[in-house]
């Protein structure tokens, strides 16, 4: 089996600019997903998509591959994943006649991810034989719980529920939300929806200390301080 390890980096970005490459703990954040993926032992290829060429010059220097550059028109606040995912294949089998037989979509604002991670979730799609696997976590917050408000400021329920079956939390359905670290997607049930959910789709449990998920000045200083600690641990090793 063929797994390209594909990493989304364009430079945009509302909240936070620059996150990309954006240094860590010393390290640009893409580099922590760089690593994650050449420690991963069923990766076939790493590669980096994006428009931009400081990007490009990081993303090589930590070992990654970028054989492209991404179109313009696919690094705008408004592109889909799919359609960058869509830009990779179509440009690897005409350039290159490389063909994956599934896509591990890998996005660098989520350094907490490693790369025995990565193997668990392809392990665990060849053992559910599944169309896609997608890492998720426990959310903050039960949707259950949660609230919508309209113009006025009246605070309403998001889901028509009677909260008094779910007075205790113990009493609630499990749910799981995407942490968007890990997708992986076999390129064929991928191409006919560029979709990937529906058919045999299966979750890739994390916890939600290795899910952080990067898009605001607050998430870099959570990330700031769990990578110091990190680092602080590993040398009193």
């Amino acid at each position: 089996m063929r797994y390209l390890g594909l990493i989304t980096a364009r430079k945009g970005s509302k909240r936070l600019l620059g996150k990309n490459i954006k240094l860590l703990c010393g390290k640009p954040l893409i580099a922590y997903t760089i690593e994650a993926a050449l420690a991963s032992s069923h990766l076939d290829r790493v590669i980096v998509s994006t428009e931009d060429e400081k990007i490009t010059s990081i993303a090589r220097q930590w070992g990654a591959e970028v054989p492209f550059r991404r179109p313009d028109e696919l690094a705008t606040d408004d592109a889909r994943s799919g359609d960058v995912m869509v830009h990779a294949i179509e440009w690897l089998s005409e350039h290159e006649s490389y063909l994956p037989d599934a896509l591990v979509l890998l996005q660098p604002t989520c350094p907490l991810r490693t790369g025995r991670h990565i193997d668990e979730a392809i392990e665990l799609y060849e053992a559910r034989q599944a169309d896609c696997i997608v890492a998720v976590s426990e959310p903050e917050h039960h949707p259950y719980w949660m609230k919508t408000m309209d113009r006025d400021g009246q605070l309403m329920p998001l889901m028509e529920v009677d909260l008094r079956r779910y007075h205790q939390k113990q009493t609630l359905p499990q749910v799981w939300a995407s942490n968007s670290s890990i997708y992986v997607v076999q390129r064929a049930f991928f191409l006919a929806g560029r979709n990937m959910y529906g058919g045999r789709t299966y979750g890739y449990v994390m916890p939600r200390s290795e899910s952080l998920d990067i898009d605001t000045p607050w998430d870099f200083h959570m990330a700031n301080l769990i990578m110091a600690d990190r680092s602080k641990s590993l040398n009193r090793v």
